[in-house]
């Protein structure tokens, strides 16, 4: 009865050094391995969680991803993809100049229609930029007469020429206007088309200058005008490149 004794506390004994011997193996194994995937993914969501959390804190609520914000997560731009782009008449985009609070604010640059709701003190009634809203105003972005020049014609008036020394002079004057007006009217549609709170709805359809009374074929406003090179310095500058 004893050898039996000693020989089942000899088996435990054994047993348990097996276990510990096993224990330890184990213990070897998973530090000669470092850092598992698991704890880099830890480390990664743990990085980004905090840097969400900043960003919302530093930019006072207004985006987790440090001033970016996906159009997808703007509601009004969200809608008006899901509802496709719209086609407005100058006489229908008249209506979105703000003086109906049910209405949006819409602008148009060079056929583009842009929703300017989010700054209703700048774009509404009353606002610095009002005389924008509810047209195409694209000749005005290019002159600066904001008076004479709230229409969409970026046509300039032709005028009289004697030989075909001026003419053909008058034709790359046209041809750097236009390349300028272009440049202009280019920069300002990407002004709205990639501003944080405007974004594009659709375009101006229908003749153009329809409901301005003053359609037609317009002088240069005094602004514009002085902007323009002086003949003389044309002159001038045409001479040196011919040498």
């Amino acid at each position: 009865m004893s050898e039996l004794r000693q020989r089942q506390t000899a088996a435990t004994s054994e047993s348990s050094r097996d276990t510990n011997t096993t224990t330890q193996r184990t213990r070897r194994t998973s530090e000669d391995r470092g850092i598992s995937v698991l704890d880099i993914l830890r480390i990664l969501v743990t990085l980004i969680i905090t840097s969400c959390g900043l960003s919302y804190y530093v930019t006072n609520s207004e985006s987790v991803l440090w001033g970016y914000r996906p159009w997808y997560t703007r509601w009004p731009v969200l809608k008006a993809y899901l509802t496709g782009p719209i086609s407005l008449t100058p006489n229908q985009l008249s209506l979105y100049n703000g003086s109906d609070p049910s209405l949006p604010i819409y602008l148009a640059v060079n056929g583009s229609i842009f929703d300017v709701s989010a700054n209703p003190g700048m774009y509404g009634p009353g606002g610095g930029y009002g005389f924008f809203s509810g047209r195409d105003a694209s000749r005005a972005f290019v002159t600066g007469c904001f008076e004479e020049d709230l229409t969409s014609d970026l046509d300039v008036p032709d005028e009289d020429i004697t030989n075909a020394q001026k003419k053909i002079r008058r034709e790359r004057e046209r041809r750097l206007a236009r390349q300028q007006v272009e440049k202009t009217i280019a920069r300002w549609e990407g002004f709205f088309r990639n501003h944080r709170k405007y974004f594009q709805v659709g375009r101006v359809v229908g003749d153009d200058g329809v409901g301005d009374e003053s359609w037609g074929k317009r002088a240069l406003c005094e602004a514009a005008q002085s902007q323009r090179p002086k003949r003389s310095e044309e002159n001038e500058k045409n001479d040196k490149s011919e040498k």
